[in-house]
């Protein structure tokens, strides 16, 4: 059984950490830390938790608590875990870190998209992206990994199977994703995202290029094709509380069928345990709850086109419960250890 810590856990991503791990079978938290919450039950944060846990929020103080703990999940805002990840690393701690600090391998990137000096910039080179349907293999000798967003994980596992196969003309990818309102955290309290603004309402957001995902998004598909990709990505807010859906176009480099198509998404993610290619189109609904992605997609053969229906909840496979996956890959436990929880329906 190894000791956890969770650092910000009164956020969503925190939130979702603790009612994870509640049920993790070699893991357990040993200290949860939030400023806001500290001296408080975790339940004071999540009534969800009452009764789940006995664990009291704490102050991060100077973090020699933190650093006695094998994994420390950072889960705050962007900016922050840079400045704590040395000093944990130091101590010999294992990190997978929810912010964007470490997402980026060119820290100047990451200045020019998130508007400051990454004060890590050698680890930040050295940090695995956390994709575990890329990159298991080299996560699994991580010290620190980047744990990627909402956006860019439902975006990646719809198109790496197009990429690696070289079957679309890469500069011909549209991303049109929609995230419900949780995907913005839970300290925004800006007018777009009250109930009366919200509700019954669905607007674009951060479009032409703007979104901080995008550059994510474009790092990995480079890596993976060998040449640089630059792609359209455009966000919407949609008025529901989790999950994301993102649909993908590309153009075929040949004439292809539906029929093909899925058997060889089906081939690709054969040994993935969280990812399911589905004869019919999917439904936020089906993953709610859950560490799935579910994969649909169909061939407009008029144009040779592809489209590609990717869900997921943006809090568990889209955050904490990827997290938790690049845990288990780290620690050398079964990947699916704590994740094995199904989609909530109806």
């Amino acid at each position: 059984m190894i000791d956890v810590a969770i650092v910000g856990a009164s956020g969503y991503g925190g939130g979702e950490l603790l009612r994870l791990l509640a049920g993790h079978p070699k893991a357990r938290v040993k200290v949860a830390v939030s400023e806001t919450y500290a001296g408080k039950p975790v339940s004071a944060g999540f009534a969800g938790l009452a009764k789940r846990s006995e664990l009291v929020y704490a102050s991060y103080g100077d973090g020699a608590e933190v650093a006695q703990c094998d994994v420390v999940f950072l889960a705050q805002e962007n900016g922050k875990a840079m400045h704590t990840v040395p000093h944990l690393l130091e101590a010999g701690c294992k990190i997978v870190d929810l912010s964007a600090d470490f997402r980026l391998k060119d820290a100047e990137l990451y200045k020019i998209w998130y508007g400051q000096e990454h004060v890590s910039a050698g680890w930040n080179a050295q940090a695995v992206y956390g994709l575990p349907e890329r990159n298991g293999e080299v996560i699994k000798r991580a010290q620190l990994v980047g744990n990627p967003g909402c956006f860019p994980t439902a975006s990646l596992l719809a198109l790496l199977p197009l990429i690696e196969n070289r079957l679309i003309d890469p500069a011909s990818i549209l991303i049109d994703a929609k995230s419900g309102i949780s995907g913005a955290g839970r300290s925004k309290w800006s007018q777009e995202y009250h109930f009366p603004e919200a509700n019954e309402n669905v607007s674009a957001y951060k479009i032409a290029g703007t979104h901080r995902h995008t550059p994510e998004i474009e790092q990995t598909l480079t890596d993976a094709a060998g040449q640089e990709i630059a792609l359209t990505f455009t966000p919407h807010l949609i008025p529901m509380t989790r999950g994301i859906l993102a649909t993908c176009y590309a153009t075929l480099k040949e004439k292809g069928t539906r029929e093909a198509l899925l058997k060889m998404y089906s081939d690709f993610y054969a040994d993935a345990p969280f990812v399911a290619v589905r004869e019919d189109l999917p439904t936020t609904k089906q993953v709610l709850g859950s560490n799935m992605c579910h994969l649909g997609l169909s061939v407009d053969a008029r144009l040779n086109r592809i489209t590609l229906v990717s869900v997921i909840d943006n809090l568990v496979k889209g955050m904490a419960g990827q997290a938790i996956q690049n845990m288990n890959l780290m620690c050398g436990f079964d990947e699916t250890d704590g994740l094995t929880m199904g989609g909530l329906w109806p």
